[in-house]
């Protein structure tokens, strides 16, 4: 598109010949093939090309072997919108060469880093390897913050009956400071429980959720663990992962927990004093809400408020779907 011109068509793309032709067919209106090659001193043949081109572009109009001006207007307005689709179609094609070019950015980017020890990470492989590495982080920066996302029941029963006692100790000894998300369904886990007990009587927290995302954990403000890949379980891939030590890694993993952990719910032994878990129990057996209220000590009222407690937290629509959700994750036995 040439731009040195004062004349909008030539700007926009036409020739000085089509642009000549144009102004011919506007001063004459309505003209045939040779009397726009008289009026504009052409042989007739090149002409009636210019003329199919002027006619393609939508600046004049051919009716009967006649051509008639358009509006010069409409005809601008009709060679703009052409120009701007083709540099609408061109943004595309840079984006999509964008696009296709972020995935070689990121390669370099870590090969840059890895080259620069920016980026550092290394391939662990191993139930053995995974517990004594953190145990060895702890050691060297007492207390360690653990957060730690278990989606499956095998790697939870591995812990339950090889690897509790490793990280029970640590937290006795004030070396570790964990926190754990769990499948809810690997409370059912033989041994489990009391290894949970002993869990959080050593000061560990731990909640479920229905479904846990992928297995991975976050070791203080400088290192993430996380599966060989993504959503994937530990125990099954021969607990094979990468220990990361990014701060935009760990940040992220961080920022994911925290979220798992504001939905997760604590461990229906923690609560057997709940308000809420113990209306539940109640109403589980058939009681009603008035026998409740004496058998609480409590008014009705307050009763009906932790009915709406429990749904409310449970994600329960009736006391019904409160009371089902409450038995699968173990809240009334």
């Amino acid at each position: 598109m040439r731009t040195d011109t004062s004349d909008p068509l030539e700007a926009l793309g036409l020739t000085p010949a089509q642009t000549a032709l144009y102004n011919a067919v506007l001063r004459l209106h309505r003209a045939t093939c040779a009397e726009l090659a008289e009026a504009t001193n052409r042989p007739p043949g090149p002409l009636s090309h210019e003329l199919t081109t002027l006619v393609r572009l939508g600046v004049i109009d051919e009716q009967a072997g006649e051509y008639l001006a358009r509006h010069p207007a409409a005809a601008l307005g009709r060679l703009i919108a052409e120009r701007l689709d083709h540099l609408a179609e061109e943004s595309r094609r840079i984006d999509s060469v964008l696009g296709s070019i972020r995935g070689l950015i990121h390669q370099y980017d870590a090969g840059r880093d890895y080259q620069n020890g920016q980026f550092p990470v290394e391939l662990v492989g191993g139930a053995d390897e995974l517990y004594e590495s953190v145990i060895g982080m702890a050691v060297q920066a007492p207390p360690l913050e653990l957060l730690s996302a278990v989606p499956d029941l095998r790697t939870m029963n591995d812990f339950a009956h090889r690897y509790a006692d490793q990280w029970i100790s640590p937290h006795h000894r004030g070396l570790l400071s964990c926190r754990a998300v769990i499948p809810v369904g690997a409370l059912e886990l033989p041994g489990l429980r009391d290894k949970l007990v002993e869990f959080e009587r050593a000061g560990a927290q731990i909640r479920t959720l229905p479904a846990v995302p992928s297995w991975f954990l976050v070791a203080g403000s400088d290192t993430a663990g996380m599966p060989a890949q993504w959503g994937g379980t530990l125990a099954e891939n021969a607990y094979n992962f990468y220990l990361v030590r990014a701060a935009v890694v760990v940040a992220s993993l961080r920022t994911l927990f925290e979220e798992l952990w504001s939905r997760a719910a604590p461990l229906p032994w923690s609560r057997s004093a709940d308000g809420a878990v113990r209306v539940l129990r109640l109403a589980a057996q058939g009681v009603g809400d008035e026998m409740i209220a004496r058998k609480l000590g409590i008014s009705v009222r307050t009763v009906r408020a932790r009915f709406a407690e429990a749904m409310a937290e449970l994600g329960a629509q009736s006391r019904f779907q409160a009371g089902v959700e409450a038995a699968r994750r173990g809240w009334l036995t």
